[in-house]
């Protein structure tokens, strides 16, 4: 099963972006700023990944039970990159956040948060065992056009 992260024009705040499985839009995602100058968080280097289910220790503490989360291995000079439910740039935790809705009118933001997770990570553990893999695709402004919307 192979995720793709497309990411689109950010904001000083956040990088919205589409995700697809297989080639199926899924989601929209919402990570930290692509800009590295103000320091952590930002968003992870475009390229190609392993992806894995597995326990969060973050939102296991907050649950108060093993909260599994896909999670994006071997990032160069990054440690525990979850999907996981949040709604704004000061949830992404570093992360990437997924949602079934989002406005051009609040880039910085999407929402059914949770309801997309969900859908998700059902979705994900369909593949029972076989490999997963997740690319991060980044916005090229001046060959790609990137409406707000799928």
């Amino acid at each position: 099963m192979k995720l793709t992260i497309t990411r689109q024009q950010g904001t000083a705040l956040s990088t919205p972006g589409l995700l697809d499985i297989d080639g199926v839009f899924q989601c929209y995602t919402l990570e930290p700023r692509m800009d590295r100058a103000k320091g952590k968080p930002f968003a992870i280097p475009s390229g190609d990944y392993v992806l894995a289910l597995e326990r969060s220790p973050h939102f296991s503490a907050i649950m108060g039970y093993d909260f599994l989360t896909p999670h994006v291995l071997d990032v160069p000079g990054f440690d525990y990159i979850e999907i996981h439910p949040g709604n704004k740039p000061a949830d992404t935790l570093g992360c990437c956040l997924v949602g079934e809705t989002r406005s051009p009118a609040a880039p910085d933001w999407i929402g059914n948060s949770v309801v997309a997770f969900n859908t998700l990570m059902a979705r994900l553990k369909t593949a029972k065992g076989a490999p997963l893999a997740i690319s991060y695709v980044d916005f090229k402004p001046d060959t790609e056009s990137c409406p707000l919307s799928a």
